[in-house]
Parts: C-alpha cells; structure tokens; sequence
C-alpha cells in the first residue's frame, strides 16, 4: 500500500510504503532529522548561496517518485563513450535495471541492497550531516551494494549509468554502497544522461569504504539537461595506506549541488579531489567539500578550477581539518576561476581549520578573467581570436583532466569540454 502525506517540516509530499520496513532504522532517523531541521532556508549557511529548497519548490510539481522509463540495449550502447570496456550497471530514474546491465563480477560481487542490508549503509554519509542524505534515508527505495575482493585488482572500470526523466512523478532516489576491501583496487565512473528537458529532482547518495592500502577512483560526468535539479552526497572513509582520487567535470544542470567528503581514518593514507565546471547560460552549480584528517602522516590534495559565461553562477566552499593527533600532515586546497562576462558569478570560500603543530597546509582561491595579453599574443601569431580564447581556456581547465587515469575516459571528457569551448564561449 502508497499513501502520500505532506511533511509539515519539510513541505514536500513523501511516500510511506510499508515494504520500506527493510531499512526501517535508518529511514526513522531521516525522518527525525528531517522534521526536527526541514530542508534548507535561506538563512542556512551551508546553503546561503544555493537556495534549492526554493528552486525545487518552483519547479518540481510532482513530489512522486519517478518510475522506470522506457530504455532499450540501443539507447545503453549509444550512450557509451568511445573505447570503453568494463561493466555497466544501469539505473532508470534511481532504479537498478539488472536485465540493460553487464555485470562480470570478476574480483568483486554485487547485490541490491535490499537482499545484503549491510550494516555499513548509512554510516559513512551521515544523515545528520546534510538534510538532502536524510532524505535520500527516508525515500530511497532500494540501492547496490559492491564490494572489491580482499587483494584483487578490478582490471576494467566499472560504469554507473543513470538515466533520468520525470515520469508520473519528478523525484529521483538513488544509494550506492561501495567496500574496496584490503589490498585491492578499482575505478568507478559514473555518467548521468538526462532523456528530455523537462524538470526532475534527483537525490543520490554514495558511500565508499576503501580499506588498509587500497585504491579507489572515481570518476563523475555531470552533464543534465537545464532544469535538472540534482544533489549529491559523496562520503569515503580511507583507512590506513589507502588512497582515493575523485574527479568531477560538471558541464551542465539547472541547479546542481555537490557533497563531497572524505575521511582520512589512519596513518599513511592519501584522498584527492579534482573538479571542472564549465558553466553557461543559467547553470548553477554548487560544490562542497570537506577534508577530515584525524591521524597522522596523511596527505590530503584538492584543485577545483571553473569556466564561468553568461549568467551562469558558480559556489565552491571547501574546508579541511586537521585533528590534533593528526602530526606530519600535507594538506592542498586551490580553487581558481575565470569569469567570461559581468553576469557570471563565483562565491569562493577555501577553508582550514588546524589544531595539530606539525603540519604543512596550504589553501588558497583566485578569481580573475582571460588573460588580454596572452590572447594578444596568439592573435599575433596567427590565431584567431576565438582559437586563440579557447586555447587559453582549456590550457586553464586541462591540468584536472591529468588526474584521469583512464585514458578513454579522459579523452572523452576532453572532447565535450574542446566542443564547448569552440561552440559556446
């Protein structure tokens, strides 16, 4: 049975199912957070600059989940970049669709959370943290878990394909559970394709556990239709000698607001986070990220660079921490920015908060526009103008496209960035 009642908290409509008793737990605790604190006002600081509480209220109508589209093996195959090869889970509005997904499971296994409800979920994005992940903890109706096999290498990426479009309801709820168990490694890419361009409200929660000296990738492409509204919560904890990179290329979206954190829980461990927006028209996009150093010998690196045209607006608060036990850390932060016109907007707030004595730590932001005398200096030789802007442009956004390791990957993302340079900008 579906019943649909108004949350007075939040003011959105959500779904009660009585199957939903499989992670009742954790869907209790949502709600309680949920209607102790509601969604975000405007006078939250986190959300200040991103008022999506108000955006979702303006275009989504139909706080319905969103059910399964129609998708065939064609629209998977066309959707594939050029060159890849690995396994592809598909998900039709948030829903794992097993029978359009290829799943090897060599070196590692896979199940739907509902069948393994590992007591893992929940612990690491904590839905006290964030009101969106305690909503994703009320209304998520099932999710994947994956865990790496202790000591082996998963040779081919992995591809997390979503699919998204608002079919008898608007709302789109999506859980993902990884474990990367001792000594092993593996990449992840995720991908988000938006079918048409009318208004959805997706709501995605990812939690990764890397384990002693294990290495984890992951790789997003943002890339939605304009009205889209997206949040997503991404926490790793990283235990001793492990290392986890995260690259993010964000392209396009209504509004898009970006969670990411990760723990550093042991000695010797690493976790790197690297992120493009290049943004026009009335793109939004807002990235949050937190780095916990809590032990010591750690290193811990972030480059966020952004591309801003027309009346797109840009947010990027980034924060550090460095316990007291954590002695002998390295810590990186940079954002940099470049504004294509007087509409475009960036609201920059690096962070660094240190309670330990031995540490080296830097962070930092700038925000400027192209460089009139380098564009004249290829103009010179040659160039023309528009070239010649491009050039320095993606001389710019390029160096975060180094730390893709896979190369078909990374060639592709540097395509759709070269044809929105030439194109739009």
């Amino acid at each position: 049975m579906t019943t649909i009642t108004k949350n007075k908290a939040t003011g959105l409509f959500l779904e009660n199912k009585s199957k939903f008793s499989t992670f009742q737990d954790l869907r209790q605790d949502g709600l309680e957070y949920l209607e102790s604190n509601g969604l975000p006002h405007l006078k939250e600081e986190e959300y200040k600059f991103t008022q999506i509480s108000k955006k979702i209220e303006q275009n989504i109508s139909s706080y319905l989940r969103a059910k399964k589209t129609e998708l065939s093996p064609a629209d998977i195959k066309s959707n594939l970049f050029e060159g890849f090869e690995g396994d592809v889970l598909v998900f039709n509005n948030g829903h794992f669709t097993a029978e359009l997904s290829s799943i090897s499971s060599q070196n590692y296994t896979f199940s739907k959370l509902s069948e393994s409800n590992p007591d893992l979920l929940g612990k690491i994005a904590k839905h006290d943290k964030d009101p969106f992940t305690a909503l994703n903890c009320l209304e998520f109706e099932d999710g994947i878990h994956i865990s790496v096999e202790k000591g082996k290498k998963v040779e081919n990426p992995i591809l997390l394909l979503h699919f998204n479009q608002a079919n008898e309801g608007q709302v789109i709820q999506a859980r993902v559970l990884i474990e990367v168990a001792e000594n092993a490694e593996v990449t992840f890419i995720e991908n988000t394709i938006s079918l048409d361009e009318e208004a959805y409200f997706s709501n995605t929660v990812v939690e990764v556990k890397v384990s002693q000296n294990a290495h984890g990738f992951y790789y997003r492409l943002q890339n939605e239709n304009r009205n889209a509204i997206a949040v997503n919560n991404f926490a790793t904890d990283i235990h001793r000698d492990a290392t986890f990179t995260s690259v993010a290329t964000q392209l396009q979206g209504g509004m898009l607001r970006n969670n990411l954190t990760l723990n550093l829980l042991d000695s010797g461990c690493e976790g790197n986070m690297y992120g493009l927006y290049l943004l026009n028209g009335k793109t939004h996009v807002d990235n949050h990220t937190n780095v916990d150093h809590t032990k010591p010998h750690c290193e811990s690196n972030e480059l966020y660079k952004g591309v801003l045209a027309d009346a797109s607006r840009g947010v990027f608060n980034g924060k550090i921490f460095v316990r007291q036990d954590a002695q002998k850390t390295n810590a990186f932060q940079q954002n940099n920015n470049i504004l294509l016109s007087e509409d475009a907007i960036i609201n920059t707030k690096p962070q660094l908060e240190i309670w330990a004595d031995d540490v080296k730590c830097s962070h930092g932001c700038t925000t400027g526009q192209l460089d009139e005398e380098a564009l004249f200096y290829l103009q010179a030789r040659g160039i023309g103008k528009e070239n010649a802007r491009g050039l320095l442009l993606y001389a710019f956004a390029g160096e975060v496209f180094e730390h893709i390791a896979y190369e078909p990957f990374r060639e592709y993302c540097i395509q759709l960035v070269q044809e929105r340079l030439g194109s739009n900008f």
